[in-house]
């Protein structure tokens, strides 16, 4: 029983805070000091990126669902690396007509390494209810038949 114990402690270490962002066509689950391969980017090493195309911030029991994108966070990227992706084969064949063709391709990537993942908290958030007792009462003082 000790191990499980300490495996929970563990995971509930790491999934203190995690994003969900949208970058290359493609979601990632983006964590702090971690590596990840993405397209290749227009920047040099050591530079900063940031991405604001963020779906979801899960930050200890706050979770952040975008709709449907975040407002006002970012995560902060430093390009690691730029690398080639393993080649892949693509073979084309054409049976009784002796046509062939193989063609190979390697995906072009970046290696980035999450710096930092932030929220600014502008407004706190209201409860769907609340709206719509809101907007109910309003429409009784300015209904144009009065």
């Amino acid at each position: 029983m000790t191990s499980s114990k300490k495996t929970s402690e563990n995971s509930a270490k790491n999934d203190n805070l995690y994003a969900i962002a949208e970058t290359s066509g493609q979601q990632f689950w983006f964590e702090v000091d971690k590596y990840y391969d993405i397209d290749r980017l227009n920047a040099k090493e050591k530079d900063k990126i940031t991405i604001d195309k963020i779906l979801l911030i899960k930050d200890k029991d706050n979770i952040s669902l975008g709709q449907p994108y975040v407002k006002n966070a970012k995560i902060e990227l430093e390009v690691v690396s730029h690398k080639r992706d393993k080649k892949i084969i693509v073979y084309k064949m054409r049976p009784k007509k002796k046509t062939r063709r193989k063609m190979g391709h390697r995906q072009e990537l970046t290696r980035v390494m999450v710096k930092s993942i932030s929220i600014a908290n502008s407004t706190p958030k209201t409860s769907s209810k609340t709206e719509v007792k809101k907007k109910s009462t309003s429409p009784k003082a300015s209904n144009p038949e009065n």
